[in-house]
């Protein structure tokens, strides 16, 4: 599996050249036209199938969004794509509830409901993220939508805790042939382009095939700062035999980042007060970069069982690759912005995790009523080894100007050779099972259960923990329960419990991994439809306790490398409550809206406030509406307001902002958009939990798509 995507992509190929040439052999003129006639009566099987893929987010059951007994929010392709955002993480921020922490240019954290998010997941397949950080962004454009499951998610993936779950889902064959292709050139030097295309490789519609390709290419409003960005993804499904789908795909991403942040800044004077730089400043140098390459690679197979049963077998393969020249700034910064000092790091890094499932899952009768049940197990696998360079004598650290400073600023050490630092390895093995009872007609009940067992070894994904020390196997049963009931075809209620269970990769001061964190998660809540089902509503109550949580406590001296201090962590008991509201959908046919709220109160084993970089409150808005004296014109309008935060190295105050869009059809398949960032130009900072970046003054990009 060294190369998924050339395998993937040649396929393709192959089958669009055969596709072609049996349908010039075999299209049967419409005697009307002229032109060849739709055979589509072979189709239907599958045609369903494809056009009725509905969310397993939160309980591995296929059951809509309304009637899942957790709250649930959706970005789609459309929105994404309005506003611009090719990047999940900028993406991310329209959000109900999820804050993106971007604490260097290449790596951010998220939160949810008070705590990190830790699972990401790519059409609901994943391990956990090391220590919660995701480097670099998916590319939007290769996705259907990115679903957004907030609470304990443990149903689905045999560990979690109470923030919630990222479920990114990919864009898969249609019964279609077509797509689009697109343009954009923005500010600060940005060239993008992508296509989507789709197509219908046999003559009966039982196969079909989907390539996306991006790149991207573009300058920084941070000094220096490089992105490009090439992605390519190819996917071909269809049908084996009566009763058998197959899908199998490959992504290939190749992202490089020339003069990245790492450790961002430190804005808090020895004297508390807080500096005021111009948005450009970075702690980089010319010579740093930040290169990562990401192969993935996955089969699915579906067999339609009698009375309605059916059973899936899924792989998923991916290997990753890290390298990277950095700089970190750390110290305590003076009155005049100097006393920080600059420590070089060059490594590389490859992760590869590979993952199996399988599952059943069907209806069956008892006492009068149809009862759904699904039963699966897995067995994911993941290895990381890390190999550094050393520097030569006296270039280690070093002092470094005021900031703002500039790319010459740090000379580039002369590296040794390349040698092993630290590796490792883990094994997560569960059995599952759920199972959704109706009661009574308005009345049903999802019950569930994981059994896992998690084997590791070595060191974690960045390498904190001795290699020497294992990690003890962990054997854990964990439930979930959760009741429906529709008070009217449009108002149902809800309740859910869940129990918490997630391993640590933080380390305590004597370089120990903490111990696994556990608690519980409940959530009561209230989903309504509105104006003829094309409008919900949901509104929650959460409550979550988390027992043993890492949190940081200071930093211990290497006594190997004295000048490199390494952070270590303590286990806190932390209580999260607050409520939720979202309302999405449409207003009328020409006008879709999102709007959310979420209030939260986060307290540690004092019972006073902790974690106080994240937001207590947060208000996200979407509106979008075509103009009716001016058909071909749409416009819209996000914003996005959250409280103060008060960080170790920074402090933010509450702020909003605010983007726009404009979008004009130039013909049935040609439309240009004009997009507008950042309006109110407001200056803020994008995360403060690690350090500290400005965000973006305003900025705009125009963008030519073309249907195909």
């Amino acid at each position: 599996m060294k190369h998924p995507f050339l395998m993937t992509a040649c396929a393709f190929a192959a089958c669009v050249a055969i596709s072609d040439a049996r349908a010039q052999e075999a299209a049967t003129p419409d005697t009307s036209t002229g032109r060849a006639a739709d055979v589509s009566l072979d189709r239907v099987h599958v045609q369903v199938r494809r056009e009725s893929r509905v969310s397993k987010g939160a309980t591995g059951l296929p059951i809509a969004i309304k009637d899942t007994p957790q709250s649930i929010s959706t970005l789609d392709k459309e929105d994404m794509a309005n506003f611009g955002l090719t990047g999940s993480n900028d993406a991310l921020r329209l959000a109900t509830g999820v804050n993106v922490d971007q604490y260097e240019t290449n790596r951010a954290t998220f939160n949810s409901r008070g705590f990190e998010v830790q699972l990401t997941q790519i059409d609901g397949v994943g391990m956990t993220n090391d220590w919660a950080t995701v480097v670099g962004q998916e590319d939007t454009f290769l996705f259907e939508r990115i679903e957004l499951i907030r609470g304990a998610n443990a149903m689905l993936t045999g560990v979690g805790n109470a923030s919630g779950t990222i479920n990114y889902i990919r864009k898969r064959p249609t019964n279609v042939d077509g797509g689009e292709v697109n343009v954009t050139y923005g500010q600060w030097g940005q060239v993008r382009g992508a296509l989507d295309y789709n197509k219908v490789l046999t003559q009966d519609g039982n196969w079909a095939g989907r390539l996306v390709v991006t790149h991207e290419d573009k300058d920084s409003y941070l000094r220096a700062l490089n992105d490009k960005r090439s992605t390519v993804y190819g996917v071909i499904d269809g049908q084996i035999g009566d009763a058998g789908t197959l899908t199998f795909g490959a992504t290939l991403n190749d992202s490089k980042q020339h003069s990245p942040m790492w450790g961002s800044l430190i804005l808090r004077h020895a004297d508390g007060t807080q500096a005021d730089l111009p948005s450009s400043t970075s702690t980089s140098v010319d010579w740093t970069y930040w290169n990562t390459r990401t192969q993935n690679a996955f089969a699915e197979y579906t067999h339609q069982l009698a009375k309605g049963w059916e059973a899936k077998a899924t792989y998923n393969y991916r290997h990753y690759d890290e390298d990277v020249k950095l700089l970190y700034a750390s110290g305590t910064l003076n009155a005049d912005n100097t006393g920080l000092n600059g420590w070089p790091y060059r490594a590389q890094k490859t992760v590869i995790n590979r993952m199996f499932d399988l599952s059943l899952n069907g209806e069956f009768d008892a006492l009068g009523r149809k009862h759904s049940v699904m039963v699966g197990a897995s067995r994911s696998t993941q290895s990381n080894s890390i190999d550094t360079y050393a520097f030569g004598a006296g270039q280690g650290s070093l002092l470094l100007p005021a900031l703002p400073y500039g790319g010459d600023a740090y000379p580039e050490p002369t590296w040794g050779p390349r040698t092993p630092s630290s590796s490792g390895e883990q094994t997560l093995t569960r059995a599952y099972g759920v199972t959704r009872l109706a009661v009574t007609n308005e009345l049903k009940a999802i019950l569930g259960f994981n059994a896992v067992k998690l084997e590791r070894e070595g060191a974690s994904g960045y390498g904190n923990a001795a290699n020497s020390r294992s990690y003890p196997d962990t054997k854990k049963t964990t439930p979930y329960a959760g009741l429906t009931y529709d008070f009217t075809p449009d108002v149902m209620g809800y309740v859910s419990y869940s129990t918490i269970f997630q391993n640590q990769d933080q380390t305590d001061i004597n370089n120990n991994y903490l111990d696994p964190v556990k608690g519980k998660n409940v959530e009561v809540g209230v989903k309504s439809d509105w104006l003829n089902k094309q409008l919900m509503t949901t509104f929650a109550l959460f409550k979550a306790e988390q027992l043993g949580l890492a949190t940081y406590a200071g930093t211990r001296i290497d006594p190997s490398d004295p000048t490199n201090p390494i952070s270590y962590y303590g286990p806190k008991d932390v209580k999260s409550k607050g409520f939720e509201f979202e309302a999405t959908g449409r207003l009328s046919r020409d006008s879709r809206i999102t709007v959310g709220y979420t209030r939260l109160i986060l307290t540690g084993p004092d019972g006073k406030s902790i974690y106080d970089w994240v937001p207590r409150t947060t208000i996200n808005a979407v509106f979008d509406t075509r103009i009716s004296a001016l058909p071909a014109l749409r416009v819209g309008v996000a914003g996005r307001w959250q409280s103060e935060v008060v960080g170790p190295n920074a402090s933010q105050g509450a702020y909003l902002t605010a983007d726009a869009f404009a979008s004009y059809e130039l013909s049935d398949k040609a439309s240009v958009r004009l997009n507008l960032n950042n309006v109110l130009d407001k200056k803020y900072l994008r995360g403060i939990a690690y350090g500290a970046i400005y965000g973006a003054p305003r900025n705009a990009a125009v963008t030519l798509n073309y249907k195909l």
